[in-house]
């Protein structure tokens, strides 16, 4: 069982340690490495299909044997066997977490808990599978044309409707998937409730071959179903002004039943939208949004690339939450790499964290990363309910190489504040080209363009650990005007991932790697990082000022001065 209270972990002697090494800590990262030929092969570490390269951060014996005692000390291990047994470590929302469980294989045999395990009097292997089944049956249906629009045409366009997890999760797995989605099928994703978004994700589009998922748990996510109105009124316009259906309520109807389906368990309010409720995809309440990829909320994606990439996708999943249920935590890379995280922030103070991808197709796991990172551990209050001791979260950030390296990578190096930063890449492109005719100078004609992008890869985060000092700078020839400028400190501290290509399964691995530095982080903290209240106040106030925007007299006297200004100038704005 967990306690219900958590440890105090600034109470413990690891902490005070850790303080104490802190306390006018100075990284020599060039020194380190020149007095152990050994630091990199000693602090690479595999995770399934995952290289992972530690010996640029700031890892002594002496700080890693205190950081791997902190979690010992406040129960890191047993707190996640808490969470795949069903516990409901989720105090807040009085729920178990049970994200793992989306991918545990269904014929598996040694599964921990083992196969069939019941947690709140439901069989969770057996409602997990019998929603993937029924998942894959509906994607086998479109990939095959055997599911139709309402006059017969085979679907092209598959449009998802969410916000948050139901959109963030979905979109970045369809961009990093994006070479194994069918010919003939293309996604596009709507979330944002400016009327921008859906104008221009239906903009072109053939409403007699667009289908429209729409996901929302309860059905009354304000933005998904505004939204969701607002494609079902497109639909009915654009097939009635080309006379695909007549515009009669009947034919209205059977529209909306062939061109629109849902991930949600409200099937009375998906029956009142007109959706046949057959055709609900359901998942639970113990999977946050923001951990429900790889439920039916990836519906639009599990249609795009297939069962059988989902499976490997669900795979990839599994083998990390497997590396993280029996690694030792000398080895357990995502319980290594959180607690790197907590030693950045709670005694360096690192206030934020770079997400590198060098992988094109990955352009959008930084931002999927901010809302599981933030959400998770933007969190005050301990899970029984008292302040915290010390800082939570991190700011996580970023874009994909070399894109930042022309941007932000000026700040990482020469600023003045320390940001760690993880550098993902892969060693075999969807697409490997080369430049035939070079440039006639370092680039010579027949060039491996990823090598050459690797190459980039390999020099930033080597520059960042060491540096050019000042004497190097002067054998250059430089000015000595100008040399404080060109010198980089070094002791920038990066973690190096590397895998072999981007599959589904190393996708499904990535995406389960972040899931545990999280869980890791949150159980150092002693905080509830499943819940999310934070979000909720503003949804709340929207509602409630939703009239005063409207012209609302009364409610608009009972906003705030700044707010009551604000509105008036918003609708004087729109005459």
């Amino acid at each position: 069982m967990t306690e219900s209270t958590p440890v105090d972990s600034t109470s413990t002697a690891a902490w005070a340690n850790l303080a104490a090494i802190a306390d006018g800590f100075s990284p020599d990262l060039r020194a380190w490495f020149a007095a152990d030929p050994s630091r990199a092969s000693r602090y690479t570490f595999q995770a399934a299909d995952l290289t992972v390269d530690l010996s640029k951060s700031f890892l002594t014996e002496e700080i890693l044997g205190e950081l791997l005692q902190l979690a010992e000390d406040t129960g890191v291990a047993s707190r996640y066997e808490a969470m795949i047994a069903g516990e409901h470590i989720n105090v807040t929302e009085d729920r178990a977490v049970l994200h793992t469980a989306l991918r545990r294989p269904k014929d598996g045999a040694g599964l921990v808990p083992p196969k069939g395990f019941v947690v709140d009097g439901e069989d969770i292997d057996a409602a997990v599978h019998a929603t993937l089944d029924k998942v894959y049956a509906f994607a086998d249906d479109v990939r095959s044309g055997a599911w139709t629009g309402v006059t017969g045409k085979r679907i092209e366009t598959i449009v998802n409707i969410g916000i948050g997890g139901s959109d963030l999760g979905p979109v970045m797995v369809y961009e990093a998937l994006k070479p194994y989605v069918q010919a003939g099928i293309q996604c596009r994703f709507v979330s944002n409730i400016d009327p921008s978004d859906i104008f221009e994700k239906t903009a072109g589009l053939d409403p007699e071959t667009t289908l429209f998922i729409v996901a929302s748990k309860t059905f009354g996510t304000l933005e998904t179903l505004t939204n969701a109105r607002l494609a079902r009124q497109w639909l009915w316009n654009a097939l009635t002004e080309s006379g695909a259906i007549s515009g009669s309520e009947d034919d209205r109807s059977n529209a909306v039943a062939k061109h629109f389906v849902a991930v949600s368990t409200a099937l009375d309010k998906v029956a009142a939208f007109g959706i046949d409720p057959q055709n609900a995809f359901g998942f639970w309440d113990w999977v946050g949004g923001r951990y429900s990829v790889d439920s039916a909320i990836g519906t639009a994606v599990v249609v795009a690339v297939g069962p059988d990439n989902w499976r490997e996708f669900l795979a990839g999943f599994h083998a990390i939450d497997e590396h993280m249920r029996t690694a030792p935590l000398a080895e357990n890379v995502p319980v290594l790499m959180g607690l790197l995280n907590v030693w950045y922030t709670n005694f360096l103070k690192a206030q934020s964290h770079a997400v590198l991808p060098y992988v094109q197709y990955l352009h959008r796991f930084p931002a999927y990363l901010q809302q599981l990172t933030m959400e998770s551990n933007g969190k005050s209050v301990t899970w029984d309910g008292s302040p915290v001791t010390t800082d939570t979260g991190e700011i996580f950030w970023g874009e994909p190489g070399t894109n930042g390296q022309h941007a932000f990578y000026q700040l990482i190096h020469q600023g003045t504040r320390l940001i760690p930063a993880d550098f993902i890449a892969i060693a075999n492109p969807a697409h490997p080209l080369k430049d035939e005719t070079g440039d006639g100078n370092a680039v010579k004609p027949g060039q491996d363009v990823h090598d050459l992008f690797m190459a980039n890869f390999f020099a930033q985060t080597k520059a960042l650990a060491f540096g050019k000092t000042a004497d190097e700078v002067r054998a250059e020839g430089t000015a000595e005007s100008v040399v404080p400028a060109r010198v980089f400190t070094g002791n920038k501290p990066t973690t190096s991932i590397l895998a072999p290509a981007l599959t589904p399964s190393v996708v499904g691995q990535l995406i389960a790697l972040y899931e545990h530095i999280v869980f890791t982080e949150g159980t150092i903290w002693g905080i509830d990082s499943f819940d999310q209240w934070g979000v909720e106040l503003g949804k709340q106030l929207a509602l409630q000022v939703t009239p005063a925007v409207g012209g609302d007299a009364a409610a608009l006297g009972s906003q705030d001065s700044s707010t009551k200004s604000l509105i008036e100038k918003y609708l004087e704005l729109r005459g």
